[in-house]
């Protein structure tokens, strides 16, 4: 009994933990598109170009956020 309650507290502080990488998904994507605003200030003929960069900035820290999801999802639910 006392192993199981052990356990589910360890499970929900890495769950806690893991979500840290929302967060820092979410200051990533806030510093891709600042840096477009930026750019497009700057520059604004290379306006196509930038905004390609960007969508995939976005993509790709968009997906370091799912999988920090994923692995809060199996701590909660798999273990």
């Amino acid at each position: 009994m006392f192993n199981e309650v052990i356990l589910n507290a360890a499970k929900y502080v890495g769950a806690g933990l893991a979500t840290i990488g929302l967060a820092g998904a979410g200051v990533g994507i806030g510093t891709v598109f600042g840096s477009l605003i930026l750019g497009i200030a700057r520059n604004p003929s290379y306006k196509d170009e930038l905004f390609k960069m960007a969508i995939l900035g976005f993509a790709l820290t968009e997906a370091i956020a799912l999988f920090a999801l994923m692995i809060v999802f199996l701590l909660l639910f798999a273990l």
